[in-house]
């Protein structure tokens, strides 16, 4: 098994048990400080831009058009800083939209399984969860946020364990790729005669 595959198991497994965390502890709060993270993360790469291209005006071997879509990051970011209640209601449909594609991707990994090891029915049981959970976020999104976000937060934890259990149990089984054997450069050898 490659360390890729490690790497991408192991980080889904840990940004779902951290975000189902937060969102199981403290649900009312984390719809807010959500809104306002995203927005930092837009604020930070338009501020670097925007230096970027104020710090190399005056390179003249270096001729950049303004960064607009820097200015339009930042200024998406505040609007999210500002007005994280705003984008709450957003915010829900996102998430409701990643557990879909959480519970796709799990039963999509499975099915993949099967080509070198049989999967029980029953590893489907979590994935479909997660999937119905995903649906349910998106047809009701605004009715109660605090169970909403609760229920997505047990979600996550629930997919980030099931993803470890599926980890151990299939994907460190996945048959390696043979390596081809690398070619030599043939040396010419020419004819004397």
């Amino acid at each position: 098994m490659s360390m890729k595959t490690v790497n991408n198991s192991l980080m889904r497994i840990i940004f779902a048990m951290i975000i189902g965390l937060v969102l199981v502890v403290w649900p009312d709060a984390a719809a807010n400080y959500m809104a306002i993270t995203i927005g930092i993360l837009f604020i930070i790469p338009g501020i670097i831009s925007t230096v970027g291209y104020f710090a190399n005006k005056n390179m003249p071997e270096l001729s950049t058009r303004f960064p607009i879509e820097a200015v339009g990051s930042i200024l998406l970011g505040l609007w999210l800083v500002i007005m994280p209640d705003f984008f709450v209601n957003i915010l829900m449909f996102l998430l409701g939209f990643i557990l879909i594609m959480a519970g796709i991707q799990q039963i999509a990994s499975l099915f993949s399984a099967r080509k070198w090891v049989r999967v029980p029915g029953l590893f489907y049981v979590i994935p479909v969860v997660i999937l119905l959970a995903g649906i349910t976020v998106l047809l009701n999104p605004g009715e109660t946020l605090k169970t909403t976000f609760v229920i997505i937060g047990i979600t996550c934890l629930v997919y980030a364990i099931a993803e470890l259990i599926n980890w151990f149990k299939f994907l460190r089984l996945k048959p390696q790729n043979k390596m081809i054997a690398p070619v030599e450069d043939a040396e010419i050898i020419e004819d004397e005669a």
